[in-house]
């Protein structure tokens, strides 16, 4: 069944897929705590923005996100508010993070935004998650893990 959401004047279905990588040394979100914090974090801005988090995977030096919003807001202005709002909570709350900085920003420049339609479908894009990078990757970097909203 399509998940429909009602707003203002209109019904959507508007969901985005999204990689960010990090301007860090090392892997910070293998760090549990710290990925923990993140997820709070996407409850966080989901309550504020009104934005649907599915799922959050990561592999120490990026994430992907699957995400739903409303049709209000451009999808770069969702990429913005999500990596803003992730970067300075993240800070706030493990203030040793921006010793491990490459420069002075949190993520690196742009990222990956995949649109979620018809033809391709939530479980495509789990699936492209969770099998992300090369078989050689996969074997040798067993740490990826999905997390799932409620």
């Amino acid at each position: 069944m399509v998940e429909l959401r009602n707003a203002c004047h209109c019904v959507y279905r508007i969901r985005y897929i999204w990689f960010y990588a990090l301007n860090l040394e090392g892997n910070c979100f293998l760090n549990r705590n710290i990925i923990e914090a993140l997820q709070n974090i996407c409850v966080e801005i989901s309550d504020r923005y009104w934005f649907e988090f599915k799922a959050i995977g990561t592999d120490g030096d990026h994430v992907h996100l699957f995400v739903g919003a409303a049709p209000r807001y451009a999808p770069s202005r969702i990429m913005q508010i999500i990596k803003s709002i992730m970067a300075r909570e993240l800070f706030n709350r493990y203030p040793e993070i921006k010793k491990r900085l490459w420069g002075s920003e949190f993520w690196s420049d742009g990222g990956y935004i995949g649109t979620v339609g018809i033809a391709v479908t939530a479980e495509i894009i789990k699936n492209c998650i969770e099998t992300q990078g090369t078989v050689e990757e996969r074997e040798n970097y067993t740490q990826m893990k999905l997390y799932e909203f409620g």
